[in-house]
């Protein structure tokens, strides 16, 4: 009884601390590479919000702009995540050159909505809402409908 008491404490422990770090914050907390990705890829767009997570030692920023594209950047403001909304075609510059040829010559009909990269891969959502999979230095890997 008193094992299942110590180990439900440290679970209610672990909830209460170990969540995310949630703040909306002005843009001016976002690292300056951030800003700078911003006006390059979407001059015309005006920053709604941003919401700076922390979760654990990491910290990353969520930014959601007057035409409802989502960003994401992590602490140096590098951009991981780019998601249009309503199939919207998002700017070609924010896509790997190597991954854009690619759809461009697989799939001359279709646009790309969103993009992401992860630590091994990046992803690509196309109009036609099939997604493709790319290693990290563009090389085409597999589809995932």
């Amino acid at each position: 009884m008193m094992k299942a008491l110590s180990i439900s404490l440290v679970m209610i422990m672990l909830a209460v601390f170990g969540c995310d770090n949630e703040k909306v914050v002005n843009e001016t907390s976002l690292p300056p590479q951030a800003n700078e990705f911003i006006e390059a890829h979407f001059p015309g767009a005006r920053i709604s919000r941003v919401v700076r997570d922390r979760d654990d030692l990491l910290t990353s920023y969520d930014v959601i702009l007057d035409n409802q594209v989502e960003l994401e950047f992590d602490n140096k403001g590098e951009c991981y995540s780019v998601d249009g909304t309503n199939d919207a075609k998002i700017p070609d510059s924010v896509v790997p050159l190597k991954v854009l040829e690619y759809v461009q010559t697989n799939y001359p009909d279709q646009f790309i909505t969103e993009w992401e990269r992860s630590k091994t891969t990046q992803e690509v959502k196309l109009s036609n809402r099939k997604e493709l999979v790319f290693n990290l230095s563009g090389t085409f890997l597999r589809v995932d409908d």
